[in-house]
């Protein structure tokens, strides 16, 4: 008995062998609908192909620490240095050797959706992770390249296991800690990866949460960034608290 469109598709959707015998037989099934779900299967094979060639890739970092028998190697990333308001956040993830996070990338390459789903995964799956803060007034008082550091310093802190190694995007940080800086680390580490997406969903929610408080500068639309609709908010509103003062074009408001 010929098989439906619908049950060739869910016979696809548990394939994942090209050389498959039940494949070389729906290829000679000339049906459009039948073809044309083949050609999608082979679509999405080779999407998760470069998907796993892209996460060893990004466990390049980590595999060869781990060669040298280092285990707990601590990501570290900061989101919010560009911001006219809100604190700039960092966090600190120690990943599984073993963890399987294909797909993870950049936090600003991934959807929301998909930083979400992968912020449940590095909670529950994850050797130990932390996030650390450096307020607006914080930046305002030592700048925010200091500030940045802070919050890293204050994100390794919280992890409940001392790292013995730091991947850290682009910073050096004054621990006695052996650390490696890399420019993009975001898109080249899998664990800075992890405290790229940490970070950023941590600052939005706290960035959703002051739009509540202050609903007239729409800070859950632009997280503070300094859009057309932040500006023109300042203008009429003035500056709040979590404005930063030292950071043109609001000096000297």
């Amino acid at each position: 008995m010929t098989q439906t469109i619908e049950e060739i598709k869910i016979l696809l959707n548990g394939l994942t062998d090209k050389k498959s015998e039940i494949l070389n037989e729906l290829q000679n099934d000339q049906r459009i609908g039948v073809q044309k779900l083949i050609a999608k299967w082979f679509r999405d094979q080779e999407k998760i192909e470069l998907a796993q060639l892209k996460f060893q890739t990004m466990m390049e970092y980590e595999t060869n620490l781990y060669k040298q028998n280092i285990k707990l190697i601590a990501g570290v990333d900061e989101v919010g240095r560009g911001p006219l308001a809100g604190p700039v956040v960092a966090a600190a993830v120690i990943l599984d050797e073993n963890n399987t996070l294909i797909g993870l990338d950049d936090s600003k390459k991934l959807s929301k959706e998909k930083r979400q789903y992968f912020v449940e995964r590095i909670k529950s799956e994850a050797i130990s992770y932390g996030v650390g803060i450096a307020s607006s007034t914080e930046i305002d008082d030592i700048n925010i390249y200091e500030a940045t550091k802070l919050a890293m310093q204050r994100a390794i802190e919280q992890l409940n296991q001392s790292p013995e190694h730091l991947l850290i995007d682009a910073m050096k940080l004054p621990l006695n800690i052996s650390q490696t800086s890399i420019i993009k680390g975001d898109a080249t580490s899998i664990s800075i990866a992890a405290a790229s997406v940490l970070a950023k969903e941590t600052r939005d929610s706290l960035m959703t949460e002051l739009g509540k408080q202050y609903p007239q500068y729409g800070f859950e639309k632009h997280m503070g960034y300094g859009t057309k609709e932040h500006l023109e908010a300042i203008e009429v509103n003035g500056i709040i608290h979590e404005h930063r003062k030292s950071f043109a074009p609001i000096k000297g408001k």
